[in-house]
């Protein structure tokens, strides 16, 4: 009685919105607030940093940036996107869309999954201030290959701030992964079978699953640059150089589903949703997200074709037998919405691009899984291409469209539909220009990482094509961000009922935002009878 007597005075509470309350919650939904808020502040800054490289690469022979000051910036980008913004905002949906989906009232361990932001907050301060220290950030690119990254080609405080960052940002997020993980599987309300939750869930199930499996492998590999860093000569033997690639990659690739697998339930909610039927075929779309994630820990050696020091053959069928999975939930995609009648609000726009652009993303990483094709393509623009419409026109699409669909639920506020669509088309066409013409630089010859180049290299055009587009898409997300403040600071006027989209999934059977216990007496939960139980109820009710 006294456990029931203390959740049921603090569903009575008025809750507390000091910073300090905010900076201590154990509240799922706060903590991945916090996250989000991180994660977006820092795309924000990885962006400018990614304008400036497509500033200096406009026009050939240009000296915006030193060398130097380019191997920092481009390190820096990617580094952030992977690992303190994509992934992060990655798991922070599940975090706080997780528990309420399935019916509990609070993530497992909440203390430990706040000491997982904190850590990732930390490591995000870490990585960054590098740029602080005399000898700049680091500069080996965020994959760290050695012998680069040790002391002898990188010295200076710079690297050692990425490594100690990247440590504990990845020990965060394995909190965190593992605390929803666990929530998942043993948190669930009454009448919520696994078979039950809907696909976002499952979407989060099988990304933490690689969370838990993959990242622990860059841990060791990190934990090997540092050794490397204090024992001069360690990787003059290849035996280490190649080892450090097969712990980077082992975690590397699945890391990939891991920014995508959430976005893929996020985008199959919506569409279910502004279809107004259930998701079609919900059990082999579960099954396609569990063999997709095994498959993805048997794939790594792929970006280790041209060491001549891993099975060409096998990684490639392991490469492209992740079309079976992938084309699955496709055909599910298509298969729920063809013949429906579709509502075209904001977060539909961004599913759909997101179904459509992925696309170029998936094909193209057929294309690397190729050893001979990615001989000729590895390490060129092609696969910088290839990477930024997995993650950009890919992730970052359908990361939008969970954000316009569930940012009434965690705010109570409804995002402007002017600044809306000029968010979705600006970024529609932004992506589209910047990243389509690397196609054509990689197969024209041109290396990532490069600077700067000649006149007469004939990368000139497409170049100059690839940054205006990135100038059209930072336009993009200047709208976008113009839309959170406003619309946060006209709370009154924008005011969101507790379900806008007529949607099916648990979630939203509470208020907008949700109580701090997720449900409460004016707002219970309603009988489980499927992986759609509002919708269950809705047609119960009609005539």
């Amino acid at each position: 009685m006294t456990a029931e007597l203390a959740v049921a005075e603090e569903r009575e509470l008025p809750r507390d919105r000091s910073l300090r309350s905010w900076l201590g919650t154990t509240d799922h939904k706060r903590i991945a607030l916090l996250i989000t808020a991180v994660a977006l502040l820092l795309l924000f800054v990885a962006g400018a940093l990614a304008l400036t490289m497509r500033l200096q690469l406009a026009q050939p022979d240009q000296e915006f940036v030193t060398n130097d000051g380019y191997n920092q910036l481009f390190t820096i980008h990617g580094s952030a996107m992977i690992y303190l913004v994509v992934t992060p905002l990655a798991l922070a949906y599940g975090l706080y869309l997780v528990p309420l989906q399935v019916g509990a009232p609070n993530v497992a361990a909440p203390r430990t999954t706040m000491l997982g932001f904190w850590l990732y907050l930390f490591g995000s301060v870490a990585i960054f201030s590098g740029f602080l220290t005399s000898g700049g950030a680091a500069k080996e690119g965020w994959t760290a290959y050695t012998p680069l990254s040790t002391s002898e080609y990188s010295p200076g405080m710079g690297t050692d701030l990425w490594v100690l960052g990247t440590f504990v940002t990845t020990v965060g997020m394995i909190l965190v992964g593992g605390t929803v993980l666990w929530t998942a599987l043993l948190k669930r309300a009454r009448g919520m079978t696994m078979l039950r939750m809907p696909v976002f869930s499952w979407s989060v199930v099988a990304t933490n699953l690689m969370v838990i499996a993959a990242f622990p492998s860059l841990l060791f590999a990190l934990g090997l640059i540092a050794v490397g860093r204090m024992t001069p000569g360690l990787f003059d033997s290849n035996l280490y150089n190649i080892g450090y690639q097969h712990l980077f990659w082992f975690f590397a690739h699945p890391v990939v589903y891991v920014m995508f697998f959430p976005f893929v339930g996020a985008v199959a909610e919506v569409l279910a949703t502004f279809a107004q039927r259930r998701f079609f075929g919900y059990t082999i779309t579960v099954l396609s997200l569990l063999a997709f994630a095994g498959l993805s820990m048997s794939v790594w050696g792929h970006h280790m074709f041209t060491t001549g020091l891993v099975s060409d053959d096998y990684y490639s069928l392991t490469s492209i037998l992740l079309i079976v999975p992938a084309g699955i939930e496709y055909f599910a995609f298509l298969g729920t919405i063809i013949g429906a009648r579709l509502r075209f609000q904001l977060p539909m726009l961004f599913a759909l691009a997101f179904i459509l652009q992925f696309l170029v993303g998936g094909i193209t990483g057929i294309m690397v899984a190729s050893p001979v094709l990615d001989y000729q393509m590895h390490d060129s623009y092609f696969v910088v291409g290839h990477f930024h419409y997995t993650l950009v026109a890919g992730s970052l699409f359908g990361l939008f469209a969970g954000l316009y669909f569930w940012f009434p639920k965690a705010t109570g506020v409804m995002l402007g539909r002017g600044l809306g669509h000029a968010h979705f088309w600006l970024m529609m066409v932004g992506t589209n220009v910047t990243f389509l013409p690397m196609f054509w630089l990689g197969i024209a010859g041109m290396p990532r990482r490069v600077a700067s180049y000649l006149p007469t290299d004939g990368f000139s055009t497409f170049n100059l094509i690839a940054s205006i587009g990135a100038g059209i898409l930072g336009l993009g997300m200047l709208a976008f961000a113009v839309n959170v403040v406003r619309s946060l600071t006209k709370r009154k006027e924008r005011a969101a009922p507790d379900n806008p989209w007529r949607a099916h999934t648990l979630e939203w059977a509470t208020s907008s935002p949700p109580p701090p216990l997720n449900f409460d007496d004016k707002h219970p939960i309603p009988p489980i009878r499927s992986y759609a139980p509002l919708l269950d109820l809705r047609r119960e009710r009609e005539p």
